[in-house]
């Protein structure tokens, strides 16, 4: 299962700028401070066992979010760029992904060795996990599929 991220070159990040421009414009408004941009830019390929590359554009900074490990943009360029299936419950995290443009295929399944279910996502589509339940997420559109990605920690 990959994790390894990698950081991008001024020529990607400008690349990955182009794609999401006509979409979305990544702004971010922290209490008292001045509005910013992408803190970072991660580029996984083959994420948990998926094909190609995914870019998560990192909104904060770590020691910016209170009970939250991730805010971020992730985008699948092109159709069958995909995440593969993985758990938060190895780190008791519950995710949501918010789809903001694009289209793709969300699975998911209760336990590594129950059915996948398929759920076609779309703009405005929002999922959940948690626990011990696995997901995975495929482009299957012409366009970039963008999802905002939101990882909380569960209550303790």
């Amino acid at each position: 299962m990959s994790r390894k991220r990698k950081a991008l070159t001024s020529e990607e990040k400008a690349m990955v700028d182009e794609m999401i421009a006509p979409y979305i414009n990544p702004t971010v408004h922290p209490l008292g401070e001045e509005a910013r941009g992408i803190s970072r830019y991660d580029k996984r390929e083959y994420m948990y066992n998926g094909t190609g590359t995914v870019y998560l554009l990192q909104l904060f900074r770590p020691d910016e979010l209170v009970n939250n490990r991730i805010a971020a943009y992730m985008v699948l360029p092109s159709a069958d760029d995909s995440v593969g299936f993985h758990t938060h419950g190895d780190r008791s995290e519950e995710e949501l992904y918010v789809v903001m443009h694009g289209s793709g295929i969300y699975m998911e399944k209760a336990s590594s060795d129950s059915e996948p279910r398929s759920i076609p996502v779309h703009a405005g589509s929002v999922t959940s996990v948690r626990g011990e339940a696995l997901h995975a997420v495929r482009n299957t559109g012409r366009e970039p599929l963008i999802v905002f990605v939101v990882t909380t920690n569960e209550p303790t």
